[in-house]
């Protein structure tokens, strides 16, 4: 969830009245197996109730993404989420085929753990071989 307005600091969990009673204004839910209708319908229902101004659910299994907006005083169902952009935090949302993507207001799609992970060792390998190159040619790095 994203909150604005509250200081910066790890929580186990977000208690509102421990906020100054500052709703977050954007939630996400990954769903899992352990999921049920009923208590997703029971957060939805207090995330509205409470002022949350979007609220995103993703199952990562099928691949699908859900979506509602604040508008007029309540949570709307935002009808076609494919490329949708966030009011609240400018990133577009895009359904591939196979995963979601998320891109930011410059158009740069944020990277998964694993596409970071492999642009790490990707620069890594370039640096050992730069380092190499360097010392081939008499130079030693401090």
């Amino acid at each position: 969830m994203v909150a604005f307005g509250c200081p910066k600091g790890d929580r186990g969990s977000y208690k509102q009245w421990l906020e100054d009673n500052i709703a977050p204004q954007v939630v996400f839910e990954i769903l899992s197996p352990g999921h049920r209708l009923k208590e997703m319908t029971k957060k939805l229902q207090f995330y509205d109730r409470y002022g949350v101004e979007e609220y995103y659910i993703y199952d990562p299994d099928k691949n699908d993404l859900h979506g509602l907006y604040r508008q007029d005083k309540r949570l709307n169902i935002i009808e076609d989420i494919n490329n949708w952009t966030s009011p609240r935090l400018q990133i577009r949302f895009t359904l591939t085929e196979e995963t979601l993507e998320i891109y930011r207001l410059d158009g740069q799609k944020f990277l998964t753990t694993l596409e970071l992970r492999q642009r790490f060792e990707q620069e890594h390998q370039r640096a050992e071989r730069l380092l190499a190159q360097l010392k081939a040619l008499g130079i030693e790095p401090n």
